[in-house]
């Protein structure tokens, strides 16, 4: 098993549309493609900085998830929308995370 660290920062102003975004409809496209939420935060002070983990059997199976993911209609269109006054993400970031070999999970 593998996990991905995601963190987003809203554009000024950006918040509101950045967490719409993905609670009307990119949580529902990750299930359609296999993209697995192991939990969703936002920073206690700033509703706009988002943090998720995603939980993948391997990496073959997270580049297969995303790369359709990123090919959904339905996907490029809920973008284009949510940004057609300008970007709502200024930063993201991502990091593949496995296990330490002391944790449980490991084996």
């Amino acid at each position: 098993m593998i996990y991905e660290l995601r963190e987003y920062t809203a554009t000024p102003g950006s918040a509101d549309a950045l967490n719409a975004r993905f609670a009307d409809h990119t949580l529902a496209l990750f299930a359609r493609h296999g993209l697995e939420v192991a939990g969703f935060w936002h920073a206690a002070d700033d509703p706009g900085h988002l943090v998720y983990l995603l939980r993948f059997p391997d990496e073959r199976a997270r580049e297969s998830a995303w790369a359709a993911f990123q090919a959904d209609p339905d996907w490029k269109r809920v973008k284009a929308e949510s940004e057609a006054d300008g970007p709502i993400v200024a930063e993201m970031t991502s990091r593949i995370l496995t296990p330490a070999p002391y944790w449980p999970d490991a084996h």
